[in-house]
């Protein structure tokens, strides 16, 4: 086990020395997906836009939040979903739509989870803009609290990379996963604190699926100090714990059939 993890660990290095390369392959997918747009990737941030604007509405209304509380949370958590939830499905397929590179250049098999993963932060950054327009519109200030979503934001970054990788891995091999995690993720979508908050059920066992629910850890590290207050303890042993255990067991499956990936595809 101890070698398959060694092994696994030498591409991330080496992948790491990539990152140049890393940084105009992500660059270059946003670009070509959008070649010819007059807006670019800020239709993305258009629509995401949109949608939060008729979301926050109609929910609004029909939990009777107060604005200038429920829409920076919506806004906040739609918009970390939508990261997490394209670079999941990317991941799925993050050898696969690099077969021909895989097959014809000595490139370590990282470097092409890495590059997904930068496309996708370039755009969450741009549907990040719409974060201050709403705080602006619903006159929310927002605190020093707020530089605590820094260390959050790498942890969920740490923690989708190794999603990113394992699945890229089981995929390459087992076609029909992606499939069964898009319908996991649109469930999870639904469990998930995002166009509701969690005070809104009570009980007892409201309260036990939303502290099981890994993703709402991983998204309050990020949404609570932008909120203006701490993510909890718990937010933050739960986020750690899930990337420890992820990082082993990615290690040890991409260690153990890295050299069979280029095979499969």
């Amino acid at each position: 086990m101890f070698s398959f993890i060694s092994g696994g660990v030498q591409d991330l290095v080496a992948s790491t020395s990539r990152m140049p390369l890393v940084g105009a392959l992500g660059w270059q997918d946003v670009r070509q997906r959008y070649r010819r747009s007059a807006l670019g990737p800020f239709w993305l941030t258009l629509s995401m836009g949109v949608m939060i604007a008729s979301i926050g509405i109609v929910f609004g209304q029909i939990f009777n939040s107060p604005i200038h509380e429920f829409f920076p949370y919506l806004s906040v958590g739609l918009i970390l979903w939508m990261f997490m939830l394209n670079t999941i499905s990317e991941g799925c397929a993050g050898f696969i739509s690099s077969d021909a590179i895989i097959k014809q250049l000595p490139i370590p098999l990282p470097v092409h989870v890495y590059r997904l993963v930068w496309r996708n932060i370039i755009i969450l950054a741009h549907n990040l803009i719409i974060f201050p327009l709403v705080l602006i519109i619903v006159q929310k200030p927002i605190g020093w609290i707020a530089l605590m979503s820094i260390p959050g934001f790498v942890l969920l970054l740490i923690n989708m990379l190794w999603v990113a990788l394992l699945l890229s891995t089981i995929c390459a091999r087992y076609r029909d996963i992606p499939q069964i995690v898009a319908s996991v993720m649109q469930v999870v979508f639904y469990l998930t604190p995002i166009m509701w908050l969690p005070s809104m059920i009570p009980n007892k066992s409201g309260a036990l699926i939303v502290g099981l629910n890994p993703f709402y850890h991983l998204i309050e590290i990020v949404r609570a100090p932008l909120m203006g207050a701490n993510a909890t303890q718990l937010n933050w042993m739960v986020t750690i714990g899930i990337a420890v255990v992820g990082w082993l067991l990615t290690l040890s499956v991409y260690g153990r059939y890295r050299r069979r990936i280029a095979y499969w595809l």
